[in-house]
């Protein structure tokens, strides 16, 4: 190639072994004034034939380069291979004097522990033969046992046949001596047992009796006096009036009016039936709603005490107390409640206790019989720890169907029950109110508190009247009761139903036989009658000895 001072150059490449050798020779000249367009071409020839030289250059140094490498990693594989072998060989011998070893160990302990189990054997030889040798003794023992038992049986079977010979003749030689036969004197020991037992059992029955009855009947005497001494109660009963004094004879012309107008308007309006006959300066107003009937009597004595007795004025007279009753009622039910401290009565219930303030019951107010109650059961309940506001409650509810008895079929307890329910009632107070006449079994200590305060406030003195006809009815029950029973000679029911007399008869009855049977009339007087408080059934029995001296 051509300098710029027109110099040419020959390249020349050392030639490396088995490689190629290129030669650029300068046989051809380039001028240095050559076209621009020359100059390039000759340029990117020059780069390309260079390039190639270079890329033939780098792949015969590559593969020389790859040969050494070769031959090096050979020499070290060798090399490496011939170390392992050594250490493998190393290691084998080794793993065979480990191996020898563990063996001659594990040979001794087997040796050691075979050696052990013989001797473990050979201990547990020795033992079964001792067993065997105690098992045969006792089994000669057994045997030489059972002989004796064999000829004691022998022997007890030969006196059991003596002692039967024995017995019986005994039996036989007692026969004629006693002069009774075997049966005879089972009889008779039976009857003395079951006279003995029949001893002591009542004995043992009059024993628990009194203790209990001592015990019990203090407890009992020291609710009731004390529910009762704080009960303020009225003791006086009240009785609704239906006779109407009149100022004089005259007075019932006017109230019959002319052709009866005057007397058959009142009776229209209030359903009450006035009695005109010849009892002096009275009129007797008769109905069995006692709130009609008292606003009868209301309207009368008003219209006696205006005189203008027609029947505009009848009507007006008659409105106007019946509106009195209402507030009276009303007026009573809230002192019903608020004397007994129930919060949260029904405005309907407290009407409906307001109209029990008209109705009697033996001659005892019903409404008062049911504040008194109320007091008893919260009394009672407050003493033994029971809920006290559920009792008050369900003693001033307990006869709330007597106020509507007269209107509606069914009796005050039925009645009573529906309404408690109707309005909202508990079931507490509800099953109290239907189980205060056992209709049915009380469940609940509130239901027996009010039981036992419905008692009280009817049976204690004066609380009611009862009727003569089913006062005799019920002596000549009890008299009749207590007659029934064997070996009862008379009896007689005194002071007042109260208590019982009974003669018995005492070839009959004897007096272990008296408890008894004081018993059982008891309680079939219990189960048979209905009476307030308690009745005594008193026993006697008389026996005479009659001699006469001559």
């Amino acid at each position: 190639m051509k300098n710029k001072k027109g110099t040419f150059f020959n390249f020349k490449h050392p030639q490396p072994a088995g490689a190629l050798s290129i030669k650029i020779s300068n046989r051809r000249c380039i001028n240095y004034n050559m076209e621009p367009l020359g100059y390039i071409l000759t340029g990117v020839i020059a780069f390309i034939i260079a390039l190639v030289i270079g890329l033939i250059v780098g792949d015969n140094r590559r593969k020389k380069a790859d040969t050494n490498e070769v031959g090096t990693a050979e020499e070290q594989a060798t090399h490496i291979l011939n170390d392992a072998i050594k250490s493998a060989e190393a290691k084998k011998r080794e793993a065979v004097v480990e191996a020898r070893e563990e063996i001659q160990k594990i040979r001794s302990e087997n040796d050691r522990e075979i050696k052990d189990r013989r001797s473990e054997v050979s201990k547990q030889e020795r033992r079964l033969q001792q067993k065997e040798e105690n098992l045969d003794r006792k089994t000669d023992a057994i045997e030489r046992k059972e002989q004796q038992l064999a000829s004691k049986l022998a022997a007890a079977d030969t006196e059991r046949q003596e002692i039967a010979r024995l017995k019986q003749k005994e039996t036989e030689e007692l026969e004629r001596i006693s002069g009774y036969t075997s049966e005879e004197a089972k009889s008779y020991l039976i009857s003395q047992l079951e006279s003995e037992v029949t001893h002591e059992s009542a004995m043992k029955i009059k024993e628990i009796e009194a203790k209990f009855k001592e015990e019990a009947d203090t407890r009992a005497r020291e609710l009731i006096a004390l529910a009762i001494q704080r009960c303020a109660a009225d003791h006086v009963a009240e009785v609704t009036v239906s006779v109407v004094p009149l100022p004089n004879d005259e007075m019932k012309g006017r109230i019959i009016g002319r052709e009866g107008r005057n007397i058959r308007t009142l009776e229209t309006l209030t359903g009450a039936e006035l009695i005109i006959d010849d009892t002096p300066e009275a009129i007797t107003i008769s109905c069995f709603d006692p709130v009609r009937r008292e606003i009868t009597r209301i309207a009368l004595e008003r219209l006696i005490t205006d005189g203008r007795i027609h029947p505009a004025r009848i009507e007006e007279m008659v409105e106007k107390a019946k509106h009195e009753v209402e507030a009276t009622i009303k007026a009573e039910g809230e002192r019903a409640v608020l004397d007994t401290n129930v919060r949260g009565v029904h405005p309907e219930l407290i009407k409906l206790l307001g109209r029990l303030h008209y109705r009697t019951s033996y001659g005892q107010n019903v409404l008062n019989h049911s504040i008194e109650v109320s007091h008893i059961a919260g009394l009672l309940a407050a003493e033994i720890g029971a809920n006290v506001q559920q009792a008050k409650r369900a003693g001033l509810l307990h006869d709330l169907g007597k106020a509507v008895d007269h209107e509606v079929e069914g009796s005050h307890v039925q009645l009573g029950v529906e309404l408690a329910k109707k309005y909202k009632e508990s079931p507490e107070v509800i099953h109290a109110i239907a189980a205060h006449h056992n209709d049915i079994e009380p469940q609940t200590v509130v239901a027996c508190l009010v039981q036992a305060a419905d008692a009280i406030s009817a049976a204690r003195p004066g609380a009611r009247r009862e009727n003569v006809e089913s006062y005799i009815k019920r002596l000549e029950k009890l008299e009749e009761i207590s007659s029934s029973f064997k070996g009862v000679d008379k009896a007689y029911a005194i002071q007042a139903g109260r208590e019982i007399r009974i003669m018995v008869k005492p070839e009959e009855v004897s007096e272990d036989q008296m408890v008894l049977l004081a018993r059982d009339i008891a309680k079939r007087i219990e189960d048979e009658l209905e009476y307030p408080g308690q009745i005594k059934v008193n026993l006697l029995r008389e026996t005479k000895a009659v001699e006469y001296a001559k």
